[in-house]
């Protein structure tokens, strides 16, 4: 579609897209935020004079066409209406994660080179204050949230409310320029700059226009039927594109409310609270959910979990067949309504799913059970695969093609194609531009035909045209007798499992493979609990006899699971340990995406990978940690070795 094409079917912006809606749902709810306990609201027409006072506010401070503005903080509507005030003054906004340390944003600031940057509160401009010596080009920092900051030097430092009052001041004077800029913006300028997780170097920029960011959330919004009554609850993080596409393209696109809970704390109250009817998690979520619903039924007396244990079981068989509009015997309707007045309906309202229309997971792979068992509720969970240099949307699964192995068919407009060494590739009208400065890596990943390569092996279904994913390409290797290595297929295998948080598997060009665990301190603490074993830290309990016994079991049963496939039965592991501490995100294992660096991993715990392969029982270590408040100090323990039980391969199971 050629840029004239484009404006004669509609707005070539995000800031034509709030003004249309300002016009069309003025009085509709555009945002909501949960603070101090209540909710408040902001209509479209609201929503757009508070973008344009903040816009307004920035030309005055300066802010010229081109410039970058990094936005830090948690999901708020006024964070929010900051990415569009940026992109009114032809700025591009950058928004950061809002967990990273100070050296991490330091690198981001300088690479885009921010001369201003928006943060949400103190602890954020405290960042930014720390690294400022770092940064040439910055130049101011406006805040959101005063609490703590009257007496910092406010030469570098303005209040939100401060440049949004600054604005509505000058309005008459600035309001032509401002206009005169917004009417310059094109299908083909840039709209936002998002940056990888950086699984393996440094984060990219990837360069996201208004034509990726406007199509995509056209056709993703009509794939679904995505409606202006619709309702969304922003809760993870700004940086990440899932939450920039829904939030925002999708948001603005279709006119729905964007609702922003109080904090990560209070999340799953104002969830329940709202009640999207739109709603998208990443597995961890859905996992984390049901963990807490199945430590809760435990708790529960004899009466209640079997109703409980009855109806959940027939909601399995019937649930998904109901959702898909297949044929249910009429006995068998009645008897999940009766579950759905009993157990289904109340566990929906618990969760906050009563009203969920559209549901989406992606990131990782789902495991089975725990899909199957959101759809036999009745909750319409679908499962997409998608990237950043995507605007997110590769691959999605149509309502009636829901299915828990594959990750669905081409989005509108989407092209697949998979590459001689399995690689998927796609090009569609949410390609990515470019790396901002990285014109290499950009090369390397797409061609001079618009096709990008995902980094993911896989391969297209013949019969029904979905994609099915195997493993990250780099991460696929070769057994020493040949056979393939996929550690992400064996790792989402250990992760079903509610007790483990995650899990990290080598064996690339080794004879077996070996794994490292990270128990689920919230699931094991509690069946800690039930069975009166006491604890006083995460390392005691990682290290009890009897949860290394309960981690075994899960190993071998996984084995027994992953013997039955013939191509990937060299993947079984053989030995394990379960680590004396999580893989967390500021001591570099894991990116802020929660995505692992296994490179990084691999080198920090060298001594235990040597270990699983020498035969030794235990190894004593030592690994520098990071604490909250960013200072270093180490932990050390001696880490148990465990030999699991292996099967021959495409050996049947005994009660088959």
């Amino acid at each position: 579609m050629s840029t004239t094409q484009a404006r004669a079917g509609g707005p070539q912006s995000i800031p034509a897209l709030l003004h249309r809606n300002a016009k069309e749902f003025a009085d509709a709810p555009a945002y909501r935020e949960k603070e101090f306990g209540i909710w408040q609201s902001w209509s479209w027409a609201e929503t757009a004079e508070e973008v344009e006072a903040l816009a307004l506010g920035m030309l005055d401070l300066g802010l010229a066409e081109g410039d970058f503005v990094a936005i830090i903080g948690r999901n708020r509507p006024k964070l929010y209406w900051a990415m569009v005030s940026a992109q009114m003054c032809g700025a591009v906004p950058v928004p950061l994660y809002q967990d990273s340390v100070a050296e991490e944003m330091a690198y981001v600031l300088n690479h885009c080179g921010a001369r201003f940057v928006i943060a949400g509160d103190q602890e954020q401009v405290d960042k930014v204050i720390e690294v400022q010596g770092e940064l040439p080009d910055f130049e101011r920092m406006i805040y959101l949230d005063t609490r703590g900051l009257r007496k910092y030097d406010h030469s570098k430092l303005d209040s939100y409310a401060d440049i949004q009052a600054r604005g509505r001041d000058k309005r008459k004077e600035l309001r032509p320029e401002l206009e005169r800029r917004q009417e310059k913006l094109s299908y083909d300028d840039t709209c936002v700059m998002l940056y990888t997780s950086g699984t393996t170097g440094k984060p990219k920029g990837v360069v996201l226009s208004n034509r990726n960011v406007i199509e995509t959330a056209k056709s993703s919004s009509e794939f679904d039927g995505l409606r202006q009554s619709d309702d969304i609850l922003a809760y993870l993080p700004m940086a990440w594109v899932g939450d920039f596409i829904f939030s925002v393209g999708q948001a603005m696109w279709t006119g729905f409310c964007t609702n922003c809970p109080e904090s990560a704390e209070t999340m799953m109250t104002d969830l329940r609270e709202i009640g999207p009817t739109y709603y998208f998690a990443p597995p961890r979520v859905f996992e984390n959910q049901l963990t807490n619903v199945m430590i809760r039924m435990e708790d529960s007396g004899k009466l209640k979990r079997w109703l409980f244990d009855h109806f959940m079981a027939h909601a399995r068989e019937v649930g998904p067949r109901l959702l898909d509009g297949k044929p249910v015997g009429l006995w068998d309707r009645i008897k999940y309504r009766l579950g759905e007045l009993a157990i289904y309906g109340p566990l929906k309202n618990t969760l906050g799913f009563s009203r969920v229309r559209v549901g989406y997971t992606a990131g990782e792979a789902i495991g089975p059970e725990i899909f199957d068992f959101y759809r036999s509720l009745g909750i319409n969970l679908k499962q997409l695969y998608g990237q950043t240099e995507a605007t997110v949307f590769i691959t999605a699964q149509p309502d009636g093609e829901v299915r828990s192995d594959t990750v669905g068919v081409c989005c509108p407009g989407v092209e697949l194609k998979i590459g001689d060494s399995g690689e998927v590739y796609y090009r569609s009208p949410g390609v990515f531009v470019e790396y901002y400065k990285n014109p290499e890596s950009t090369a390397s990943t797409k061609d001079a035909e618009g096709w990008v390569a995902t980094g993911d092996a896989g391969f297209i279904e013949e019969d029904t045209g979905h994609l099915r994913i195997i493993d990250r390409a780099k991460d696929v290797g070769q057994m020493a007798d040949g056979s393939l290595f996929a550690p992400k297929y064996v790792e989402n295998k250990l992760k079903f499992f509610p007790n483990i948080l995650e899990a990290v598997v080598f064996g690339n060009g080794r004879s077996e493979c070996t794994a490292f665990i990270n128990i689920d301190l919230m699931a094991v603490g509690n069946w800690a609990e039930r069975n009166n074993i006491g604890y006083a830290s995460y390392q005691e309990l990682a290290r009890h006899p009897k949860v290394m016994d309960m981690i075994q079991s899960h190993v071998e049963e996984v084995n027994r699971s992953v013997a039955e496939d013939e191509m990937l039965s060299g993947c079984q592991v053989h030995r394990f340990v379960v680590l004396h501490k999580e893989l967390d995100a500021d001591d570099g294992e894991l990116t802020r995406t929660r995505k692992v660096r296994r490179n990084i991993i691999g080198d920090k715990y060298d001594d235990i990978i040597r270990a699983l392969y020498d035969g030794s029982n235990s190894v004593h270590t030592v690994t520098e940690v990071t604490y909250e408040d960013g200072r270093k100090g180490s932990i050390s323990a001696t880490l148990e070795i465990r030999e699991a039980k292996t099967w021959p391969a495409t050996q049947k199971m005994a009660a088959e």
